[in-house]
């Protein structure tokens, strides 16, 4: 079976959008979290989630969008770009995000949006991926949060290898050996990409597949500025950071 797997959408219909050209019809789709927050179209990335997703896990801008929860600790962009997402979500979207769990658990994957257990914690290294093995059994874990798309391997013997994937790249899943794989943003990469960022997880073949591909990121950046949200979150779609 092959599965798609997105995470932090951020309203960006044009992203979303370019990454479903890219799937088949087969493929079950897996939400990492965040399908709302700085970007213009929130009803409309939800409204789509929940209508292809097969499994989706809550992230903090979803549960931020939901109750207010963390918004303290925003950047005052992302503070004010999530006023503004909670003024707009319909009553539906809100109580669809509001039924959402922090991870979904198979038997040879978990989904959740920050790391296990510590569900918004950031992992930036390899003693962050090291707690996260330690967290959980499971042998594959997709993570997102971070916005940065990259793989940390723990071997057999406890050491932890790392490589970004910035230009996308196919993992091959060893025997024996657990792995961590963040698939990026699809609506606000930040590892100096721009384009999109998702996965592609081929239980059969066991490969997990990083994709990048192109959106039209002045059409978002015209949204963002007619809805009088914050330039800068109009700006950095553009470098990708």
């Amino acid at each position: 079976m092959r599965y798609a797997v997105v995470s932090d959408v951020h309203s960006n219909i044009e992203a979303l959008d370019a990454v479903f050209t890219s799937l088949r019809d087969d493929d079950a789709l897996l939400c990492l979290g965040d399908t709302v927050g700085y970007g213009p179209n929130p009803n409309e990335c939800v409204e789509q989630i929940r209508a292809r997703a097969t499994a989706t896990v809550l992230g903090n801008h979803d549960l931020a969008a939901i109750n207010g929860f963390g918004l303290a600790y925003f950047n005052p962009a992302a503070r004010e770009a999530m006023i503004w997402t909670q003024n707009v979500l319909t009553a539906q979207n809100r109580t669809w995000l509001d039924s959402l769990g922090y991870e979904f658990r198979m038997p040879d994957f978990l989904l959740v949006h920050g790391a296990p257990v510590k569900y918004f914690e950031y992992i930036l290294n390899k003693d962050g991926a090291a707690r996260a093995f330690a967290a959980t059994d499971a042998p594959l874990i997709f993570i997102g949060h971070t916005h940065i798309a990259e793989v940390y391997a723990q071997k057999p013997d406890g050491t932890i290898a790392h490589e970004h994937l910035q230009q996308g790249g196919e993992v091959k899943l060893l025997d024996g050996v657990r792995y961590l794989i963040n698939v990026g943003s699809v609506g606000q990469p930040r590892d100096l990409n721009p384009r999109s960022s998702f996965g592609f997880y081929d239980s059969v073949a066991r490969t997990v597949t990083i994709n990048r591909v192109e959106y039209p990121i002045a059409r978002v950046q015209e949204k963002i500025v007619s809805a009088k949200l914050p330039d800068a979150l109009a700006r950095r779609l553009q470098v990708g950071r």
